[in-house]
C-alpha cells in the first residue's frame, strides 16, 4: 500500500508502475521520465505535418502526438509515418482522438499509440444533468464497453499503447450527473475505461488527468493513484500535462506548478507542457522540469513521518487553507503577502520601489499602487529615508531593529539561533528565517518558540526543497501551531526559464496545499541574453527585481490564492486550430490585461471549446474557418462571427456583462 497517495512524502521516490511498450519506447516503471509535445500543423498537410514532428524530434520529443479528428486525418498517419521512418526518425507517434471512434480505430493500426478522451470518445456532451438509477448507470456503462472494447482488442492485437486521457472540462454529461465537475468525477472517467481494458486483459494504457487548473490537476492525479492502488494493488504509467496553460512566463510556471508538483513526489512518467507556442519550443521547457529529477536521491536530510499514523493533518485531495494567526497583514483571512528582497540597495530612492510595484509622482507627492505590488521589502542592515507608501512594510535585521527609533515602521528579522537564544521576543510582528533542512531539534526549538506576533520565513537547502518545508509544516500542524508561514525559495547561477521552474515547483506545490501565507524569492542571477538557440527561447528579464515581484505574483494566480491580474486558459494549437491561435492571444492579451480577475479562454476549436474552458468567464472559440464562437461561461452568446472584428466584438460582451473597465494611463 501507499503512503497516501505516493511512495513517501519525505524521502523522493518515483512510483512504480507498471512498463508499457511504445514502438521501441519503454515507459514507466523505472524508465526516465519522458518527453512529449503535439503538432499544430493540418495533419492532411503531411510535408508540413512530417518538418514539424522533424523539429520536435531534433529538440528532444521522444513522443509527438498528432491530431485525428476524422477517418481521413487517421488514415494519413500512415504517409506521415512512412515519411518519418525513410528519413531514419523511429520516435513514436500517437493519435490524438476525441469523438471519432471509428478514427481511433483506423490510427490504431498505424501508429504506435492512440489518445481516447473518456468524455465525448463515446458520449455526446450535451450539458443535460440527469438522475441515474443505479442500474441505469449500469446500463451506460455497458454501452461503453459494448463501443470501446472494439479497440481495446485492435490495440491488443497491434501491440498499439494507448491514453487513456480525462480532461476537466469535457467529463460527461454521465460523470457529472453522479460526481459533479470534480477531480472524483475526472477519476472516475477514467476508471470506467480502465476496467473495461483490463478485462479484456489489455495493459499497456497510460493516464491522464489534466485540467487548465493545476488545483484541480493535482487532486485528481492524487486521487487516482490511490483509487488504482486500492482496487487494483498496481499502479499505471501517468502522463503529466496542465492543459491550455497558455504562453510566456505565465505558460511556463503554470505548468511547473502542476506538473512539478507531482513529479516533487515521484509521480509522473511522461509530461506535454502545453504553451500557446510552436511545439518544438514546449521541449526545453520540459527538459527543464524533468532535469530536476535526473540525479535526485533518494534519500535527504528530512524528518520521517510517522507512517503509524492513519491520516495526515491535512487533505491532499481538496484545498483547505491551514488555519493561523493574524500578523499584520499575514495569516488568517489576509491573501497570502510577496515580500521583495532590497538589502542590497544602500541608499533606497522611490524610484527603486517602481519595478515592485510602487509609482511616484513628485509633482503630487502620491504614490500609484499597482495590483501587482510587494506587501514588504526587506532591507537588511539599511535604513529607508523616505516616507513609504501606507500598504508598504519594511523588514530589517534585527539587530538594525535594535538600532532604530521608529520601530513601529520596522519589523525585526531573526535568523533561527538568535530566535532560539533571545530571552525576550519583540510585543510585535516579527520575522524569523528557518532552514527546513537543518538540524530538527533546532527546527522544533524555532517552531514551539514563536507566539502570536511570529512569521516563520520557511526555506530549505534540500534537493527536495518542497517535501522539507512540508515536513515542517505538518509537524506545526500536528503540535496545534498556528503562526504565519512564508515560503522562501532561492536561486543560483540559473538561466531565468530554469528560474522559473524551481520557483514554481517549490513554492506551488506548497500553496495547492494550503501551506503558505507568503511567498519570498532570492536569487543569484547570471546574465541571460534573450537569444533562440538550438530550438530553445530564453526569456529575457531587464530588471531582476521585477522579474522576482512578478513571478511571485504569477505563481500566486496560478494557484489560484491571490488575483491580481486577467487569467488566460489558452490552447496549445493543433491540426484542428481555425485561426492563428498565437497572434490572435496576443491581441486578446493587449486588450484586456488590465481586467484583474477575469478568467478568458481562448480555444482553436471547438473539440477545445465549451468543455476545455472548463472554469473560465468568458470563451472565444473557432466554429470554422475565419468564423468565431463567444461565450458567457458554457453559454453560448454570438455564433459566426467574422474573425476581424471577433476582439471587437469580446470586448462588447465584456461590457455588457459589467466585466469591463477602461484601462488606466499612469
Amino acid at each position: 500500500m501507499l503512503q497516501y497517495y505516493c511512495s513517501s512524502l519525505t524521502s523522493y521516490q518515483r512510483l512504480k508502475t507498471k512498463e508499457v511498450k511504445i514502438g521501441d519506447l519503454l515507459l514507466g516503471n523505472d524508465n526516465p521520465i519522458r518527453i512529449q509535445t503535439m503538432t499544430t500543423t493540418d495533419t492532411m498537410d503531411t510535408d508540413a505535418t512530417v518538418a514539424q514532428c522533424v523539429r520536435c524530434i531534433e529538440a528532444g520529443a521522444e513522443l509527438v502526438r498528432i491530431t485525428a479528428p476524422s477517418k481521413n486525418e487517421a488514415e494519413n498517419l500512415l504517409h506521415i509515418k512512412n515519411k518519418l521512418r525513410a528519413m531514419g526518425y523511429s520516435t513514436p507517434l500517437v493519435a490524438d482522438i476525441h469523438f471519432t471512434p471509428n478514427a481511433a480505430e483506423i490510427a490504431a493500426r498505424i501508429i504506435e499509440k492512440v489518445r481516447v478522451n473518456p468524455g465525448n470518445y463515446i458520449d455526446k456532451k450535451k450539458f443535460d444533468f440527469i438522475e441515474y438509477t443505479d442500474i441505469e448507470y449500469a446500463a451506460e456503462i455497458d454501452r461503453i464497453r459494448e463501443r470501446f472494447t472494439p479497440l481495446v482488442k485492435i490495440c491488443k492485437e497491434y501491440g498499439t499503447a494507448m491514453r487513456i486521457g480525462t480532461n476537466h472540462g469535457s467529463l460527461s454529461d454521465r460523470i457529472m450527473s453522479r460526481y459533479g465537475d470534480s477531480p472524483i468525477g475526472m477519476v472516475e472517467s477514467a476508471m470506467e475505461f480502465l476496467r473495461i481494458a483490463r478485462y479484456e486483459n489489455y495493459h499497456q494504457i497510460i493516464l491522464s488527468m489534466k485540467s487548465s487548473n493545476p488545483q484541480v490537476m493535482v487532486q485528481a492525479y492524487r486521487l487516482l493513484v490511490q483509487k488504482m492502488d486500492e482496487e487494483f494493488g498496481e499502479c499505471y504509467p501517468l502522463h503529466l500535462g496542465v492543459t491550455e496553460a497558455g504562453d510566456g512566463e505565465d505558460g511556463r510556471i503554470k505548468s511547473a506548478i502542476g506538473i512539478g508538483t507531482l513529479l516533487e513526489d515521484g509521480i509522473g512518467d511522461t509530461i506535454r507542457v502545453s504553451l500557446t507556442e510552436d511545439p518544438e519550443f514546449e521541449i526545453p521547457v520540459c527538459k527543464d522540469i524533468v532535469s530536476r529529477y535526473c540525479n535526485r536521491q533518494s534519500t535527504h536530510n528530512i524528518q520521517p513521518l510517522d507512517t503509524g499514523k492513519i491520516v495526515l493533518p491535512y487533505s491532499p485531495f481538496s484545498y483547505s487553507r491551514r488555519a493561523t494567526n493574524n500578523v499584520d497583514n499575514i495569516g488568517g483571512h489576509h491573501v497570502p503577502v510577496v515580500l521583495a528582497n532590497l538589502k542590497d540597495e544602500q541608499n533606497l530612492m522611490p524610484a527603486d520601489l517602481e519595478s515592485i510595484g510602487y509609482k511616484y509622482d513628485e509633482i503630487t507627492d502620491k504614490w500609484n499602487i499597482g495590483d501587482g505590488a510587494a506587501d514588504y521589502i526587506y532591507t537588511g542592515n539599511n535604513f529607508v529615508n523616505f516616507a513609504l507608501p501606507g500598504t508598504l512594510k519594511i523588514i530589517c535585521s534585527y539587530d538594525t531593529w535594535q538600532h532604530t527609533d521608529d520601530k513601529t515602521k520596522y519589523r525585526p528579522l531573526f535568523d533561527a539561533a538568535s530566535f532560539i537564544n533571545t530571552s525576550k521576543l519583540p510585543d510585535t510582528a516579527h520575522f524569523v528565517v528557518l532552514d527546513t533542512s537543518g538540524d530538527w531539534q533546532q527546527v522544533v526549538e524555532a517552531i514551539t518558540k514563536t507566539n502570536h506576533n511570529t512569521v516563520l520565513c520557511l526555506y530549505s537547502i534540500d534537493s527536495n526543497s518542497m517535501a522539507s518545508m512540508r515536513r515542517v509544516v505538518i509537524e506545526m500542524m500536528e503540535r496545534n501551531i498556528k503562526c504565519p508561514v512564508i515560503i522562501c525559495c532561492n536561486n543560483k547561477d540559473k538561466t531565468i526559464d530554469e528560474q522559473l521552474i524551481d520557483f514554481a515547483t517549490a513554492t506551488g506545490g506548497l500553496l495547492l496545499d494550503g501551506m503558505g501565507d507568503g511567498v519570498w524569492l532570492w536569487n543569484h542571477m547570471r546574465e541571460v541574453q534573450n537569444i533562440k538557440a538550438t530550438g530553445r527561447t530564453y526569456l529575457e528579464v531587464k530588471n531582476n527585481y521585477q522579474f522576482l515581484n512578478n513571478t511571485a505574483f504569477s505563481i500566486l494566480q496560478a494557484t489560484r490564492t491571490r488575483i491580481s491580474k486577467t487569467e488566460y486558459i489558452s490552447c496549445p494549437s493543433c491540426g484542428r486550430t481555425l485561426f492563428d491561435l498565437q497572434e490572435t492571444t496576443a491581441k486578446i492579451r493587449n486588450a484586456t490585461n488590465h481586467l484583474k480577475g477575469v478568467k478568458i479562454a481562448i480555444m482553436g476549436c471547438i473539440v477545445n471549446g465549451p468543455g476545455e474552458m472548463a472554469d473560465a468567464d468568458f470563451g472565444y472559440v473557432g466554429s470554422g474557418p475565419g468564423k468565431i464562437t463567444l461565450y458567457k461561461g458554457k453559454e453560448v452568446v454570438k455564433k459566426n462571427v467574422p474573425s476581424d472584428i471577433a476582439v471587437s466584438e469580446l470586448i462588447q460582451l465584456l461590457k455588457d456583462n459589467e466585466a469591463w473597465i477602461e484601462p488606466v494611463t499612469v
